[in-house]
């Protein structure tokens, strides 16, 4: 398995862009080009919100966020953002539904990138970091399962971890404390996926952050630079080899108990997600173990 893991990997992660996905269109139609990464950021906080078939669900985030995000704006107008909805090579109307947003806001505060093609979850959220012009980045679901309110205690727990070392840290929302209550409601078979995945992760890659899939994370700009530029997995263990990767670079993490609530339409597929998501953790760690990857950065435009 060992010698299997070295032989497949990839050096480095692969990162391209399709010429449509270099650009975003605005409220009045036109083409603009996508900016980057490393180009100074010019807005406190992005919001990246990676979409995929999310038509149903979508508007009740984006209401959620963007009525939180103006009203902190008008409370204090030095408060700047963009909203960043990526679709990950939808098949309804999931770009439809979020120009709407484009349209009412302005292209300066809701985007939307259309990916040609399905990258995954992981892939999706870097194809919007590297897209962005925050300090700070927020990654956001769009089924609103988080309340967007807790932003605060996130960006808290980022706080907390200052001074932030080369200007990195990263907090991350938690649902570590609500897991009695929802064994109760799951059945006995999910409840063990559960647990083996809550044990691989443990044993194999991260060992101090209890809940390592909640998709509500801030990071700064020079952290999700970073470690994202080194990520490798595009699907639902990318949130695990993330934080791997900021553990090996001695990043500052904070776990921080947010609210949440289960939404139906959940794409994760119980035994199959989870089966990927086991051989994706103990790759991770082989491939990282073996010197197959490495911990190197690539400037990706």
């Amino acid at each position: 398995i060992c010698m299997i893991a070295h032989v497949t990997a990839r050096r480095m992660p692969t990162f391209h862009r399709h010429e449509e996905e270099k650009f975003f269109v605005n409220a009045e139609g036109r083409k603009k080009s996508v900016p980057s990464i490393h180009d100074p950021p010019t807005r406190e906080l992005s919001v990246v919100v990676p979409s995929y078939n999310e038509e149903d669900r979508l508007p009740l985030m984006m209401d959620e966020a963007l009525d939180y995000l103006e009203k902190r704006q008008k409370q204090d107008p030095s408060f700047t953002y963009e909203v960043i909805v990526v679709d990950d090579g939808s098949k309804d109307q999931t770009t439809k539904v979020a120009m709407k947003y484009c349209k009412k806001y302005g292209s300066d505060k809701v985007r939307v990138l259309s990916l040609v093609k399905n990258r995954g979850k992981g892939g999706a959220v870097r194809m919007g970091v590297f897209s962005s012009r925050g300090k700070k980045i927020l990654m956001a679901d769009a089924d609103g399962a988080t309340k967007f309110a807790d932003i605060e205690k996130v960006e808290e727990g980022l706080k907390n971890l200052q001074p932030w070392p080369n200007q990195m840290a990263i907090s991350c929302g938690s649902r570590a404390h609500l897991e009695k209550d929802s064994i109760a409601k799951r059945s006995y078979f999910r409840t063990l996926l559960m647990y083996g995945f809550h044990f691989l992760v443990w044993f194999l890659c991260v060992k101090e952050i209890r809940d390592t899939q909640c998709g509500f994370k801030l990071l700064t700009r020079e952290a999700a630079s970073r470690t994202f530029s080194t990520l490798h997995i595009e699907r639902w263990a990318f949130d695990v080899e993330l934080l791997y990767i900021a553990q090996r670079l001695r990043i500052p993490i904070a776990e921080v108990a947010v609210n949440w609530t289960e939404i139906e339409g959940s794409k994760l597929v119980p035994f199959w997600s989870w089966l990927q998501m086991g051989r994706d953790l103990l790759f991770i760690r082989l491939r990282y173990m073996t010197g197959a990857w490495q911990l190197e950065t690539r400037k990706y435009n």
